[in-house]
């Protein structure tokens, strides 16, 4: 699956959670953090693509994914990134 689609589909998993992309720019990697009582994930948008979706995959390894319906392109690049310890 291409980058950019794979980003638009960790975007529609954060809508299904009720979770908010911030993009940003600025000296910061990103991560899940929280803003007023809200969870959101914090992306660099001056990173390259390929650093942004390992951020989202980091970020959403922290949910409880089991019951949420996503392609398996998705479940299978963030399963990756637990498997290679982030």
């Amino acid at each position: 699956m291409r980058n950019e689609k794979l980003y638009a589909e960790f975007e529609e998993l954060a809508q299904r959670l009720g979770l908010k992309i911030l993009k940003g720019k600025g000296d910061f990697s990103g991560g899940t953090c929280t803003v007023n009582d809200k969870t959101v994930i914090v992306v660099n948008k001056m990173k390259p693509i390929e650093q942004r979706l390992r951020t989202l995959a980091i970020s959403f390894l922290e949910f409880d994914l089991n019951e949420i319906y996503m392609v398996p392109a998705l479940r299978a690049y963030i399963e990756e990134s637990r498997s290679l310890g982030f």
